[in-house]
């Protein structure tokens, strides 16, 4: 793959093998049905529109079909969309190359286990560290693939062990700063606190939210999870697992964004200070990496709908001129 559809602008022009990420029925003024097709690569995703769709058209173009996707870039309030002009779906003879098109973690599966791994023995407090490790076995092989979100912020394979390793490295700089902190219970916290997740999403690929993800939420999942796994363990009327339970609850912070509390206890509000500062950082740089120097990005929905600027100098470039420098004055 050349290009990636992330780094495409509006007026060019595409021809690539592209996977379906989702797909929604609609009818158009005219009364006429339509699919909007939502199209990704591993650097990203676009939406794009198949007009005047037909029966055939809807069992053809499903979540985790490939397609060979012609057309055009456009915009539509402040977003890339791809207009088509061609679309049929894959054969087994297209040279398709499937790790092409899955977005991932820029670490390996292996990395982040052994990162994480690392982490959990850093937890000395016997209930904290016995409970944060049976949840981590029961749901090690999905807990390691699977994303952390449908369309937000880390949604890509492995993104949800991703952002986990993020947060407690931040974690581990916050503690070192402020040796006050309960490491044990922030570290612990981190770990769990997006674990309902993997009944809330339908998989890796073509993510959707299952029934009991709509209906309960990966919050009341995961508190749930929580006690049934101290039961078993003989923990359950430690003060400890209540905490660790309100940590999860509250990683929201506000009843609109899906928790019931806010935080109430420090370790419980640095959670929910990290869990939103690498959410936004991953959907800031994900913006801006396919923004040209001295633009601004197109309107990112969890930024209430703002649009970024990307500065005009370029950091590649100053690293090349200082080397330049370095060169001119050692010579």
């Amino acid at each position: 793959m050349l290009k990636g559809i992330a780094f495409y602008k509006e007026g060019e022009h595409v021809h690539e093998y592209l996977l379906i990420k989702s797909v929604t029925k609609g009818l158009a003024s005219n009364g006429k049905p339509f699919l909007t097709i939502m199209l990704q690569d591993k650097t990203g995703d676009i939406e794009s529109k198949l007009w005047g769709s037909t029966p055939e058209d809807e069992s053809n173009y499903v979540p985790g079909v490939v397609v060979l996707a012609e057309g055009d870039v456009t915009t539509f309030r402040g977003r890339n969309q791809f207009k088509i002009r061609t679309i049929r779906p894959a054969s087994d003879h297209d040279p398709i190359n499937k790790a092409d098109l899955v977005m991932a973690a820029p670490l390996s599966i292996d990395e982040l286990n052994e990162k994480i791994t690392q982490y959990l023995f850093e937890i000395k407090n016997p209930v904290i560290q016995r409970l944060t490790r049976a949840l981590l076995k029961k749901h090690h092989h999905d807990f390691f693939e699977y994303p952390a979100a449908v369309s937000i912020h880390h949604n890509f394979l492995s993104g949800l062990a991703y952002h986990v390793c993020c947060m407690l490295d931040m974690a581990k700089a916050v503690v070192n700063l402020y040796p006050e902190i309960d490491k044990d219970l922030l570290y612990a916290g981190i770990i769990i606190h997006d674990m309902g997740k993997l009944e809330e999403l339908s998989g890796v690929t073509a993510t959707s939210y299952t029934l009991t993800g709509n209906l309960l939420g990966h919050i009341s999942i995961m508190i749930d999870k929580i006690g049934k796994i101290a039961d078993e363990l003989g923990i359950g009327d430690k003060e400890e697992v209540l905490l660790l339970q309100h940590m999860v609850l509250s990683h929201h912070e506000n009843p609109e964004w899906g928790s019931p509390k806010p935080p109430l206890f420090k370790e419980a509000e640095i959670l929910h200070i990290l869990d939103d500062m690498d959410a936004k950082i991953n959907v800031m740089t994900r913006a801006v990496r396919k923004t040209r120097p001295g633009e601004f990005s197109e309107r990112i929905f969890a930024m209430n709908n703002r649009s970024l600027y990307r500065p005009s100098f370029d950091t590649n470039d100053l690293e090349e001129t200082s080397q330049h420098i370095h060169e001119d004055n050692t010579n």
